[in-house]
């Protein structure tokens, strides 16, 4: 692009951003209008421990998951450095 160009468009998007009245995008009109008829429930930010059912025992089989999986990698490693060539 030629230094005239990007002038042209730094000119264009101080003026858009400079604008006074500013159009919300198509998923907030959307969301607007749906909540106004039907306005969501309040969403915690966090969820209560006793709604997280079995994804907490999840996160820890998938670690010993992860970490049975180095320790096997490391011990077959060893095996192959230690084994008669």
């Amino acid at each position: 692009m030629s230094e005239r160009d990007d002038q042209e468009r730094e000119f264009d998007l101080k003026w858009a951003d400079g604008a006074e009245h500013k159009e919300p995008s198509a998923r907030a009109r959307m969301l607007a209008a749906r909540w106004k008829d039907n306005p969501p429930g309040p969403v915690p930010f966090r969820a209560d421990p006793e709604h997280r059912g079995a994804s907490g025992r999840s996160s820890w089989v998938s670690t010993v998951v992860v970490l049975g999986c180095v320790v096997a990698v490391i011990l077959l490693l060893g095996y192959i450095d230690f084994s008669p060539h």
